[in-house]
């Protein structure tokens, strides 16, 4: 989609107010829907800064926002439905107020109307709404407003003054990542699409350009116009309870696992206490030791799991980015939540080696090697058994027995790639970059000439 010009943007929508009486319609925060044809918008600003952890930003006073209070600055990149901008909210006397000196700033993702309808795209512009929507998820966006005027659609969500993380692998060393890099923002990427999967929705997206690093450093997904979002029937939670500790590394298999419930009821019986918290010595018993088990060398605990994966889902849909499909969606056999960890193996892969694995001199060629060519890895640089391993086990061609097919991310976290990862207290792992305080000034980079800086 070409770009709208800022001015003609920026004059559009300032003839637009969420106040008035038209078609101009808006969601809030906190998920609470607009009803009939005209309603008032709340908006619950960023900060500027994000320098907490919490997934939700800093509260404000709701106030009702027009477009008037938004100035769209720069043009921060593009994609197949829109272009993003960023955008702030203009000072005024209930802001200064409120926020003090500091000036909110959002990813506007702005969407002409006319043509989505022209194209037979706004579908998947509703769709990835709805999906931002149900969003809370400290690696996901949250959508602080959405705007609709009879021209354009408005989507505001956090913006991430990082940039991306394909822009960020060409400013490394030979345009790679070390090994420490790739095992955080794998296991943050994990982490974001295992909740996804929970929610029942299937991301298919997966790519260096959609993985954002926010000013904490961590990262945030984003751009949900092809995702598939499932009905409440595609996700059924299970107990998985493994039949005996499997070595570390080594993904459960179907007989490895029994499902103790398809709905599991608790009770405070059967409720099981973290072990961080329960005291080493009783306070009935002072006296009475606890005696510590000596672990083993090739086995560890492993107690109930809680699976919610839509791995019974089916779509016929070809969608994606053609070095990242997977070969059931290239064969048109139908495909489901295994496509994502196809293209967390591609993802791994380009993050490792710099390229993708199955890229041919064309689009055709691509997706025949994807089908038909057997994973190869180069001899330079030299990558640990585990990465190589972890990735072979994600790019297997057969959905049904590639890692995380079954049981979906619990497999894939117990790789022995992610030996050491705390996955309770990701956000608080220190990560490799943390980008430098943004500044509209900067909107290219001498290190990487050739390669603007496109931020979404």
């Amino acid at each position: 989609m070409e770009p709208p010009l800022i001015d003609d943007l920026a004059d559009d929508l300032q003839s637009v107010s969420f106040t008035s009486t038209g078609t101009a319609t808006t969601a809030t925060l906190h998920r609470s829907t607009s009803s009939g044809s005209s309603s008032s918008a709340t908006l619950t600003p960023a900060p500027s800064a994000h320098t907490s952890f919490s997934s939700k930003p800093a509260t404000t006073k709701n106030q009702p926002l027009t477009f008037s209070d938004l100035r769209f600055t720069l043009r921060l990149g593009s994609g197949d439905i829109g272009s993003v901008y960023l955008a702030e909210l203009k000072k005024s006397a209930s802001t200064a107020d409120a926020g003090g000196d500091e000036i909110a700033i959002f990813a506007a993702k702005v969407m002409d109307k006319k043509e989505l309808v022209s194209r037979s795209k706004e579908g998947r512009a509703r769709t990835e709404k709805e999906i931002l929507e149900m969003l809370d998820h400290p690696f996901l966006p949250s959508l602080h407003a959405g705007i609709e005027s009879p021209r354009w659609m408005c989507l505001l969500t956090e913006f991430c003054p990082g940039g991306d993380l394909h822009v960020l692998r060409q400013r490394q060393p030979l345009k790679r990542f070390d090994e420490a890099a790739v095992r955080f923002y794998v296991s943050e990427v994990v982490v974001a699409l295992e909740y996804l999967h929970m929610l029942g929705i299937v991301y298919r997206d997966l790519k260096p350009e959609n993985v954002l690093v926010r000013a904490d450093g961590h990262i945030m997904l984003t751009d949900f116009d092809l995702s598939l979002k499932c009905d409440d029937t595609a996700s059924t939670p299970q107990v998985i309870i493994p039949s005996q500790n499997p070595p570390a590394g080594v993904a459960l298999n179907k007989t490895d696992f029994t499902v103790a419930d398809q709905r599991p009821h608790f009770t405070s019986s059967s409720c099981i206490i973290p072990s961080c918290i329960v005291p080493a010595v009783s306070c009935f018993h002072p006296n009475r030791k606890r005696k510590k088990k000596k672990p083993t060398s090739h086995h560890r605990a492993a107690g109930p799991e809680f699976v919610a994966e839509p791995v019974d889902v089916r779509s016929m849909s070809f969608v994606g980015t053609h070095e990242y499909l997977a070969p059931e969606i290239v064969s048109g056999e139908g495909h489901g939540s295994a496509v994502d960890w196809w293209t967390l193996g591609i993802f791994m892969y380009e993050m490792v080696y710099g390229v993708t694995p199955f890229r041919g001199v064309d689009h055709e060629l691509t997706l025949a090697n994807v089908v038909a060519r057997a994973l190869e890895f180069p001899k330079e640089p030299a990558v640990p058994a585990a990465a190589r391993d972890l990735i072979s086990q994600l790019l297997a061609k057969d959905p049904a027995r590639r890692l995380g097919s079954t049981t979906g991310a619990s497999a894939i976290k117990k790789h022995a790639f992610f030996h050491g990862v705390n996955w309770a207290l990701l956000r608080c792992a220190k990560p490799p970059y943390v980008p430098p305080p943004f500044s509209r000034d900067v909107v290219s980079d001498d290190s990487c000439p050739g390669t603007p800086v496109e931020y979404y």
